[in-house]
């Protein structure tokens, strides 16, 4: 998804109204939250990717990667087929050097802690050489706010929103993950060349980590 420049700005300036009209596809002139994150990723990502989490519809891989890679998950969200679901992510059912990329798009923090490392070794494994690992993460506080805006529209409104309440939170979720623990990780699994870009149309409230493995 391309924006023009007055798109940027007219997203930029209305990002509070973004934020709490929560809705998952771009309508009305505005572009969703959603569609605009996916389409950060998209700038960073390259060639065949594996995004591990992809949640309703595989909309990354499907919509905005050109249908170049696979899109995992754990819970049947609607829009999944039988070859977008794993019982678990221990292992990626993939040989080494499968993937020019490896995604996990907001869902980093709800990856049990104890699995975290296990998860990022295997996008490591999975990945070609020079290949890019991507994760996204909101500002602490943010996360917590955007929390409470779904669970408040849930509740006032009878919305279904909330996909963490959908599938279930397990021990070792959390609603967010510090840049510290983000670095850490991608490092000792063998990443290097971290970056960070943040997303100033969310008001530099989101941003996102690339990794390069040599």
């Amino acid at each position: 998804m391309m924006r023009n420049k007055k798109q940027f700005i007219k997203d930029f300036v209305f990002f509070p109204f973004r934020v709490l009209l929560l809705v998952e596809e771009s309508k009305w002139g505005f572009t969703s939250l959603r569609d605009e994150r996916f389409s950060y990723v998209e700038k960073y990502a390259m060639g065949k990717c594996l995004d591990i989490g992809c949640g309703k519809g595989n909309i990354f891989i499907k919509q905005f990667h050109q249908n170049e890679g696979v899109g995992l998950d754990l819970f049947p969200y609607e829009g999944l087929t039988e070859e977008n679901l794993v019982e678990n992510f221990n292992v990626f059912a993939f040989p080494d050097e499968s993937f020019d990329t490896v995604t996990f798009i907001a869902n980093f923090n709800h990856i049990p802690e104890k699995q975290r490392d296990i998860e990022v070794s295997e996008a490591y494994r999975v990945l070609k050489k020079k290949g890019r690992i991507i994760v996204t993460m909101g500002n602490p506080i943010a996360e917590i706010l955007a929390h409470f805006n779904v669970w408040l529209q849930d509740t006032l409104f009878h919305t279904n929103l909330d996909m963490d309440s959908e599938r279930g939170m397990v021990e070792g979720e959390n609603y967010y993950v510090l840049d510290k623990e983000i670095k850490e990780r991608l490092y000792r699994a063998g990443f290097t060349d971290l970056q960070v870009h943040y997303f100033p149309t969310q008001w530099w409230l989101n941003h996102l980590w690339v990794g390069i493995k040599e």
